[in-house]
């Protein structure tokens, strides 16, 4: 245990999942660093650690309670919070204390109040809370030029395959105010790329029926649209980028393709689609039409030619036959998805889809979901051969003596591609992390570029 004065107790953090949870995080951080406490980096130097967990897919869990264990292992004092927390067992029992009953708390996702209560009893804070040391953008896990950037809580669908209502309740979506608030903070300490994530973005405001909102004494109503247009108008005065994840494709999304045509915003979209034969999205409970989808791309790609668009998709899902696979790899051919992620079906412990009849076995669900995979590769490299030859800004990630590794308008940190940069002929010029540089396109393969500065 840690020898820590009691005026700079020391905390422990292990972050797991998703971007959601990501920010869930470096909130907690934010509210521990104004409340005088200090971040271990490593256990033995905690007087406690805190364990943020996933809780969506079996691998997760494990990942989760293997996480946990180690820490009760190296320290002794955690508490646990994330997803995982509001998971039980079939039989009604907090799965995190049925395997792990030494650990000092667990809450769910999304619950700073009841995090620091926990941290509060465990390890009293400080008696003076410093909280001029907090900059006003909080603390962040990301590097200092990207940042996520959550505009509501929670989810008003109910997908057969997926839990995160039940874990993360329904939609609650932030004011505008506070959103907007947060970006200009994050843009003036210095943030290039700001990720605009949520369960599920287009929906944003439909719980507070879309009410009006102020910003710099203007109206703006809670409403997706309106937001994107304000976060696009804020970015341009600090030469940032906005990009967009999480959003399903509902007729109003075409509404702001004419924003990432005119610059105001990337033109990129990360549409989660699943599937797209009509019976399995049905049986998915999924709040699109698979039919309207490859007219809705063709669309906004009219409206702004280099848009890209991320999707995922998930082969093998209960009752899917050859021809409702063969149907989707037809829509594949068709839609030409930039980016494409694919899962094989994996039961999750609470989802209905459980229930659902005709499971298809497991070793097929792997050769469909390699079968995607594959037919994924040739669009992918056809799409980015097409890219070599042009000049396009990229958002460098690192460097070192060989150049530097940056990203397009067309990639996403730690999900898309990268671009490899070979450094500047000129010695003068030095490539910077965080920094933006115009490149020429020099090669391409499935996944990545390379260009020179």
């Amino acid at each position: 245990m840690s020898n820590a004065s009691p005026i700079t107790p020391k905390v422990g953090f292990v972050s797991l999942g998703c971007p959601k949870a990501l920010v869930d995080s470096e909130q907690i951080l934010t509210q521990l660093r104004a409340e005088g406490y200090e971040t271990a980096k490593s256990y033995d130097g905690a007087d406690l650690v805190i364990v943020n967990t996933c809780g969506f897919i079996d691998a997760a869990v494990q990942e989760s309670l293997d996480a946990i264990g180690e820490a009760l292992h190296e320290n002794g004092k955690v508490i646990v919070t994330g997803c995982l927390g509001a998971k039980k067992d079939d039989d009604g029992n907090d799965i995190i204390l049925s395997v792990h009953p030494k650990v000092l708390a667990v809450t769910g996702p999304h619950a700073l109040g009841e995090v620091m209560d926990a941290v509060h009893v465990h390890l009293p804070k400080p008696h003076a809370p410093f909280f001029d040391l907090v900059p006003a953008q909080g603390v962040k896990l990301t590097p200092k030029h990207y940042t996520y950037l959550k505009i509501s809580e929670g989810c008003n669908h109910r997908c057969s395959f997926c839990i995160i209502p039940s874990m993360r309740g329904d939609l609650v979506s932030r004011p505008v105010a506070d959103i907007m608030l947060e970006a200009e903070n994050l843009f003036k300490a210095g943030v290039k790329e700001l990720l605009v994530i949520s369960q599920d973005t287009s929906a944003y405001g439909v719980d507070v029926k879309f009410r009006t909102g102020f910003w710099n004494g203007k109206p703006v109503k809670t409403h997706m649209t309106q937001l994107v247009a304000a976060l696009g108008e804020l970015a341009a005065q600090y030469g940032a980028w906005v990009r967009l994840h999480y959003v399903y494709p509902y007729p109003h999304v075409s509404d702001i393709i004419p924003m990432m045509a005119e610059g105001k915003i990337l033109p990129y979209l990360d549409v989660p689609l699943q599937h797209a034969h009509p019976d399995v999205l049905k049986r998915m409970k999924r709040p699109a039409s698979g039919e309207k989808n490859i007219e809705r791309i063709a669309q906004w790609r009219q409206i702004c030619p280099d848009l890209t668009i991320r999707s995922t998709f998930i082969a093998g899902f209960p009752g899917e036959t050859e021809a409702e696979f063969e149907y989707l790899l037809d829509f594949l051919k068709e839609a030409q998805i930039d980016r494409l992620g694919c899962f094989a079906y994996s039961p999750v412990k609470g989802a209905t889809a459980n229930d659902l009849p005709d499971p298809v076995p497991q070793e097929l669900r792997e050769e469909r979901r390699g079968r995607i995979m594959l037919l994924q590769e040739e669009i992918s490299k056809k799409r980015l051969q097409a890219k070599v030859g042009k000049t396009m800004r990229v958002l460098l990630d690192e460097v070192d003596r060989n150049g530097g590794v940056a990203r397009s308008a067309a990639d996403a940190p730690e999900i898309d591609g990268v671009v490899y940069v070979k450094p500047p002929f000129e010695p003068h010029r030095k490539l910077v992390v965080g920094e933006f540089v115009d490149v020429t396109i020099t090669g391409a393969d499935a996944h990545d570029l390379w260009a020179e500065a």
